[in-house]
């Protein structure tokens, strides 16, 4: 359960108002030209879809848990939209997907859908719409512009993954926030995008206690028309909706 609130925490940390910063120091050198990618693959960048896999370390009983499912990314006319299913373990190699846990967010609107206990949680972004979805678009579909304005960028290297079989050239950055509330939470973030596509292909979350939250994206695609069905929440009779 832990590993799914870390995963709803990523989104949430977007409500923390952000006062005005300081303004950075331009980027140098290979990162500008990395941000700069970001930029231009930004204007080009609709949606996306991704197979994930989740690996969340828990320091103090040093346990592992990892799901796997699937997540979509769309820039609308309203802003960004994004869903993610995570499937129940399976008991059976033949068994099919089954989901355990859904987020969506939409029209400003954060919901978490967790079936095991058949629970909605709800959270409206309100104000802090433009918070919320920096954080959704966190390497996927963000411009450098808006990434340098939210945190401090190390630049570690090119690296190679491969990705459905082909490899794929990316920049592995690691990002400290800003503000003394994201830090409070994350110690520090490291992303591993592909600049030319607008897309991260591994995300790991650092916390101050030591516990470690690894995402990895595969089988990315591009792409204009998002099928949304297998990511709707449809809540039953006995479903609890907390606000």
């Amino acid at each position: 359960m832990k590993h799914f609130q870390y995963r709803a925490l990523c989104l949430v940390l977007a409500l923390l108002p952000i006062p005005a910063l300081a303004q950075a120091k331009p980027p140098t050198g290979n990162l500008k030209a990395v941000l700069d990618q970001l930029d231009v693959a930004s204007l080009r960048f609709h949606g996306a879809t991704a197979n994930v896999s989740t690996e969340f370390y828990e320091a103090v009983v040093k346990d592992t848990t990892v799901q796997t499912g699937i997540t979509y990314f769309e820039r609308t006319k309203g802003g960004t939209e994004m869903g993610a299913v995570f499937y129940a373990p399976k008991t059976s190699p033949t068994d099919k997907p089954k989901a355990d846990k859904i987020i969506q967010y939409k029209d400003g609107a954060l919901r978490l859908f967790d079936l095991s206990v058949d629970q909605i949680r709800v959270m409206n972004a309100g104000a802090n719409q433009a918070q919320y979805e920096s954080f959704l678009t966190l390497g996927f579909g963000g411009s450098g512009k808006d990434l340098a304005r939210s945190w401090d960028i190390t630049d570690l290297g090119s690296e190679t993954i491969t990705d459905d079989g082909q490899p794929v050239k990316v920049e592995k950055l690691d990002l400290v926030g800003k503000e003394q509330s994201v830090r409070n939470l994350f110690t520090h973030i490291t992303i591993w995008v592909d600049p030319q596509r607008d897309v991260t292909l591994r995300q790991i979350f650092d916390t101050p206690s030591h516990d470690r939250r690894t995402v990895n994206n595969s089988h990315i695609k591009l792409t204009e028309k998002i099928d949304k069905a297998p990511f709707a929440i449809k809540p039953g009779k006995s479903t609890t909706v907390v606000h």
